[in-house]
């Protein structure tokens, strides 16, 4: 992208983030990126094209692919602390403000397949990693049902507290990323019968 949409598409990414998509204008686009208004319509057409081609760039994603998740031990407790860092470490809060803002009614039809990328990804990731420990015996045997609901209640702490953490800071609470991941995953692994 050219030096001007690309300061162009910043410029609304960060104000989406901030403030979100509906109290975004187009007139504070164009003053951050440091451009006439006229170009941001010229070069865009309006404020929806700005944001959906910045959610269309990797660099307004988080990284969270499937080869994030790909470093296994086969060691239930260090695989689980893997997927939790891994995604912690690149769903920042920027990331989680910006995916808030990019829910406004009046785009979220186009931003909602990118938006559930992630945890798509995690969720299909984590399924398949525990549906492999129980084909090697290391869990016991579930329907894919149930795995695929404990790896959204393991998905759900680990969203939880990045969220939680976008939205308060530490206002909330003072618990560090180190000791909720190894609570978490012990709390999963206790929770974890020995037969269903």
């Amino acid at each position: 992208m050219e030096d001007t949409s690309g300061k162009i598409v910043a410029a609304a990414m960060q104000l989406v983030r901030e403030k979100g998509y509906t109290a975004t204008t187009t007139k504070e686009i164009a003053r951050l990126a440091g451009v006439n208004e006229c170009t941001l319509f010229r070069k865009f057409g309006g404020k929806k094209e700005i944001v959906l081609a910045g959610v269309s760039q990797a660099a307004w994603r988080a990284d969270i692919t499937p080869e994030v998740f790909a470093n296994v031990k086969w060691d239930l407790r260090q695989d689980l602390e893997m997927f939790m860092g891994a995604y912690m470490e690149r769903m920042t809060p920027d990331f989680v403000k910006l995916s808030i803002g990019l829910r406004a009614p009046q785009l979220y039809e186009e931003t909602a397949p990118f938006i559930m990328k992630v945890p798509e990804t995690f969720l299909s990731a984590l399924t398949g990693y525990l549906q492999k420990m129980q084909e090697m015996g290391r869990l016991p045997g579930f329907g894919r049902e149930v795995l695929e609901a404990r790896a959204l209640a393991f998905f759900s702490a680990a969203f939880g507290y990045v969220f939680l953490q976008a939205s308060f800071g530490e206002g909330l609470f003072s618990v560090s990323q180190e000791a909720y991941i190894r609570s978490s995953v012990d709390m999963f692994i206790r929770g974890l019968p020995e037969s269903e």
